[in-house]
């Protein structure tokens, strides 16, 4: 079992942090090699994005020596990776040990230094936090080509709390030291059926708040709204034995088996990547509901990985589009989230029935108690992500982009926040407005002083 080295001890020649910091030196000098001139992005063989990007947009800077675990220490309940290391590796280099990430993100290979930078939440939020809440020390490639360590209460904090929901525009995670919760075989789930959104938003605040229902520890905690009349909660509590347990890799999609099972097992590490193997529904965009189809489609492929670059791929040549224009129809993909506080779940899902439509919406809880610069949350307030990803007929008159800035509005109005992973259509000033472009400037200044990487609005809604 790997171990951390003590901070004294020169590592050895051929040691995990050794091999790290030979990789840290040869990226530092691709950085520098490229002219101060020319944009700078990441170039990685997989992205969770899902917003267009500028083919033109720079010069890619190689992190393909950045995706190893390096140390698990599970007395301690910590570990060190890389930042390209992916939730998958992560997860089958703790599980062995007994630890588990407190915050495990939906699909496989979301990276780890990745999920700090764009941030999501899972069903451990509304206990745990979002990705940055676990992280003890982060260490950043910064866009003046440094690269310094950042903790809550080192000399770099400024960094730290400035990271998450930056999309490197102040640098790129190298390294992420972070902690590990006490894991166990299984996850037993319960799937609660609830009336209204009202109703499914007073039983969540109060799961959430004494993190346990009728008297049964709750560790996991989202849900379902299938229609205004038919939410689901689902609760899932660590367990050492199972009666059973189910397998939804197979025939059947986890999300059906929601309004089919009140009570469920599952292995956790299947649980950790329920929704990865259907992208929670989107893979009935490629048929895979139909038992024939399912049957064929190889196991190994039925990954969110596979799904998106299907999608962007059919996206890229126009094929579905040109495909509904032959038939006199327009859609616009709606592929979001939307964060609102806990209370006002009733009014968006109102607002989003009437206006957009589209069923299922996950309903996932959450807070965060680290202070964030550039998302600003309020620490220690519950949120509810709702997210909702599918295409909507644009009715005559409607522009591509209508849906999307429908929400945008409303999610404002309700005192929430867009993550930014997808389409944004906000102005240059409303954008600063609301995601602290002071604060931004600031953490630019210091880090970034000569403009090298992208700004966060330039990245995100002018996808460079």
């Amino acid at each position: 079992m790997p171990v951390p080295l003590p901070p004294d001890e020169k590592p050895r020649e051929d040691s995990p942090r050794r091999a790290h910091e030979k990789a840290v030196a040869r990226l530092r000098e691709s950085y520098r090699a490229i002219p101060a001139s020319e944009p700078v992005r990441l170039a990685k063989p997989t992205s969770n994005l899902f917003r267009p990007r500028d083919p033109r947009r720079g010069a890619g800077l190689d992190v393909s020596g950045f995706d190893r675990v390096l140390s698990v220490d599970p007395a301690a309940r910590v570990a060190e990776v890389q930042g390209m290391v992916t939730y998958e590796d992560l997860v089958d280099a703790t599980l062995p040990h007994g630890v588990v990430p407190p915050v495990v993100l939906d699909f496989r290979t979301i990276t780890v230094g990745g999920s700090v930078a764009g941030l999501g939440a899972e069903s451990s939020s509304f206990r745990a936090g979002l990705p940055h809440d676990p992280v003890l020390e982060l260490e950043v490639l910064t866009g003046d080509g440094r690269v310094v360590t950042a903790s809550r209460d080192n000399e770099h904090a400024a960094l730290f709390h400035g990271f998450p929901h930056s999309f490197g525009s102040l640098g790129y995670a190298l390294r992420v030291r972070l902690r590990l919760d006490p894991a166990r075989p299984y996850v037993r789930l319960r799937h609660l059926r609830l009336g209204s959104a009202a109703e499914w938003t007073e039983v969540m605040s109060r799961v959430a708040a004494e993190g346990a229902f009728e008297s049964t520890p709750v560790d996991y905690l989202d849900g379902v709204a299938f229609s205004p009349s038919e939410l689901y909660l689902t609760l899932g509590t660590l367990a050492d034995v199972a009666p059973r347990v189910s397998d939804y890799t197979r025939s059947r999609a986890y999300y059906r088996s929601i309004r089919e099972r009140p009570e469920d097992f599952l292995t956790l590490r299947d649980y950790l990547w329920r929704w990865d193997t259907d992208m929670f529904w989107a893979a009935r965009y490629f048929g895979l509901e139909r038992p024939l189809i399912r049957r064929a489609w190889p196991r190994r492929l039925r990954r969110s990985d596979v799904y998106r670059r299907l999608l962007f791929f059919d996206r890229r040549l126009g094929l579905t589009d040109r495909a509904n224009r032959l038939r006199g129809r327009r859609f616009e993909w709606v592929i979001q989230d939307a964060d609102v506080p806990a209370e006002a779940v009733p009014d968006f899902l109102e607002f989003f029935d009437r206006e957009i439509g589209i069923r299922p919406v996950w309903l996932c809880p959450m807070l965060t108690r680290t202070p964030m610069t550039i998302y600003p949350m309020d620490p220690g307030r519950l949120y509810v992500s709702a997210g909702f990803w599918w295409k909507v007929e644009l009715r005559p008159g409607q522009e591509p982009g209508h849906h999307d800035r429908l929400i945008e509005r409303r999610i404002t109005e309700l005192g929430g926040l867009k993550p930014l992973y997808s389409t944004a259509y906000y102005s240059e000033e409303e954008f600063w407005r609301l995601y602290n472009g002071e604060g931004f400037r600031e953490l630019k200044a210091a880090y970034d002083p000569g403009g090298r990487l992208p700004s966060t609005f330039d990245k995100t809604v002018r996808g460079r």
